[in-house]
């Protein structure tokens, strides 16, 4: 047994190589010892990016800016000998929660309306709908998939049937604050109880519009650098 480990260590340290075919083989399998690489510093917000990247505190040069989805953007080196690269930082977008798809009984949804979306037309109107319903029950006469109809306050004292909105143009907050939420359309339905939904109708074309945005943001905040070479920015 002892004798056997000894000459197992003495084997580890006589590698042979052999050429077998044209391709050349070792006698024991080979670990790569790799370069150290950088593990990315996690920033909130883009403003926190830009002051980074414009510090220069890592003393680092030709840098790429990888905008990977509309919460996410990440800068790193070119490969190493290794064809590894260093990622130096990461921006995550906080944004507030709603979940598309999903019934929000009415007070839910009129909180959510006022906290997760940026004000405009479409929502306002929205939230006189959802605000001033008087009965639990929806009315689906004349429901022809699009347009509904329930009882609501119309006045201080008086009551009748209100249009729901459909398709709505609306700002929800997605991506990240320091520039502008892309509008995009929404089917929005109401059922008993009352209860509210959105369901997004634009083929997640926001999305692009959102990277196209951030782009935008950091060529503006970073143009020096980005003129000087030291930044490539893709989206």
């Amino acid at each position: 047994m002892i004798k056997e480990a000894i000459e197992y260590i003495v084997r580890l340290g006589n590698v042979e190589s052999y050429k077998i075919n044209g391709q050349e083989y070792s006698s024991e399998r080979l670990h790569l010892i790799e370069k150290p690489k950088a593990s990315p510093f996690q920033v909130r917000s883009l403003s926190g990016l830009v002051e980074y990247l414009k510090s220069n505190f890592d003393g680092v040069e030709n840098l790429m800016i990888h905008i990977s989805s509309p919460t996410e953007v990440l800068a790193f080196t070119p490969v190493n000998d290794d064809y590894n690269r260093s990622e130096f930082i990461q921006a995550s977008a906080m944004i507030p929660s709603f979940n598309f798809d999903r019934w929000y009984n009415t007070e839910e949804f009129n909180i959510k309306l006022q906290s997760s979306f940026v004000k405009n037309e479409d929502r306002d109107i929205m939230l006189k709908v959802v605000g001033n319903i008087k009965e639990e029950n929806v009315n689906t006469i004349g429901d022809d998939g699009v347009s509904q109809a329930v009882v609501a306050k119309t006045g201080v004292a008086s009551v009748g049937n209100v249009k729901v909105p459909n398709p709505v143009s609306l700002k929800p907050y997605r991506t990240f604050v320091e520039v502008d939420q892309p509008e995009s359309d929404f089917v929005f339905r109401m059922k008993s109880g009352p209860s509210c939904a959105l369901f997004e109708a634009d083929g997640g074309a926001w999305k692009l519009d959102a990277m196209k945005n951030i782009k935008k943001y950091l060529e503006e905040s970073l143009a020096s650098e980005i003129a000087d070479g030291k930044l490539i920015i893709i989206a």
